[in-house]
């Protein structure tokens, strides 16, 4: 199709240029041949053809250079590795490192995340391909080892010191995608892998998360969310479950146990705002979290409620809420002991997340 529109800019160049040619030309070569062309080209509706033209040259002139921004170059790095596992290594190869994975979970590029840590130490998230190599990996704890000539330590000035602009739109099929600009996170495309690092807003604008896709994970990613299923939505829940206790963990913290019970209660009130298309902590009948806890017959003595909505991921949901001061502290407190989460998509698959933290 891009021949064909470059060939159709030819044609219509010369022919709109030929009074600048033709009375050169026609002194060595006889243009006669053209008469057919002329004739032609009269019978067609050259207007129509020229502003396809023009429409086919902003097309390539706008369009993201294999789906990412035009004034984005592709960074090239050596070192492409979280906690020596690399994009194309083959599971059996981590799991000579890691183990077993303590969870395999439904992710938004309908991949399945294994997730491996000890205790919640060492935490990573790992998906592969039907070939069992890896395309994909996440982990918001730090490393020894260095990525790209960073620590998990290091900064968002760091960073774009060290790979220039990050990325500020991305096409998933027909739509490009304005990539917000709040600090909170930047994505590079790098070595054929859109890497994403996630920064601390409470902690200096450090590396606080790293994920790496492989790029062809995401371009057959063309929509914003995933498609929307009970093994989707659990698949978020528990994600969003493990990467809280994987923060805890860093930060010197208990880890927190799973409770269903409060989960259905957090699940129920997803699914109260999927519905009736709304998003706060008071439902639509003036019920507090706490009241609704209490419905379900559940008795605490500290409690909390997180909420978010919107992000394509329980990693996206979970980053923002640790941005946010007043969820960040439920994340952190040292007063509860367990946690619910329950998540639903609404008509137009937006996911909407719940945490509920309590302690008996």
């Amino acid at each position: 199709m891009r021949k064909i529109g470059w060939l159709l800019l030819f044609i219509l160049a010369l022919f709109f240029t030929r009074p600048l040619w033709e009375e050169y030309t026609v002194e060595y070569v006889n243009l006669s041949f053209l008469e057919p062309v002329d004739e032609w080209i009269d019978t067609l509706e050259v207007e129509q053809y020229w502003d396809e033209a023009k429409a086919y040259w902003m097309q390539i002139k706008d369009e993201p250079a294999t789906h990412i921004a035009s004034d984005q170059k592709t960074q090239t790095g050596t070192g492409i590795e979280l906690d020596q596992i690399k994009i194309g290594m083959k599971k059996s190869e981590i799991e000579k490192i890691h183990g077993s994975a303590k969870r395999v979970s439904l992710n938004e590029y309908n991949l399945v995340w294994h997730t491996y840590h000890e205790n919640y130490r060492n935490f990573m998230m790992v998906s592969y391909d039907n070939n069992n190599r890896v395309n994909a990996m996440f982990t918001n704890q730090p490393s020894e080892s260095s990525f790209l000539g960073l620590q998990m330590d290091s900064t968002r000035e760091e960073v774009l010191t060290q790979l220039d602009e990050p990325i500020t739109k991305l096409k998933k099929g027909n739509i490009i995608y304005l990539l917000p600009n709040a600090g909170e996170y930047d994505l590079f495309l790098i070595d054929n892998n859109y890497v994403t690092f996630f920064y601390d807003l409470h902690e200096n604008n450090t590396i606080t998360a790293i994920q790496v896709v492989e790029k062809m994970v995401e371009k057959n990613h063309e929509s914003t969310f995933g498609n929307p299923s009970d093994e989707l939505k659990k698949g978020f829940e528990f994600q969003l479950f493990d990467l809280t206790n994987a923060a805890r963990v860093v930060h010197g913290l208990s880890v927190l146990s799973y409770d269903e019970s409060v989960s259905n209660t957090a699940r129920n009130h997803s699914e109260d705002m999927a519905i009736h298309n709304y998003f706060s902590h008071e439902n639509l009948e003036g019920k507090s979290p706490f009241n609704r806890l209490e419905e379900d017959g559940l008795s605490f003595t500290y409690a909390g409620e997180n909420l978010a909505y919107g992000q394509t991921s329980s990693i996206f949901a979970h980053e923002g809420l640790m941005n946010s001061m007043g969820h960040r502290k439920n994340i952190l407190s040292v007063h509860y002991e367990n946690l619910g989460v329950g998540t639903a998509f609404d008509e137009k698959s937006t996911p909407y997340y719940t945490e509920n933290f309590f302690t008996k």
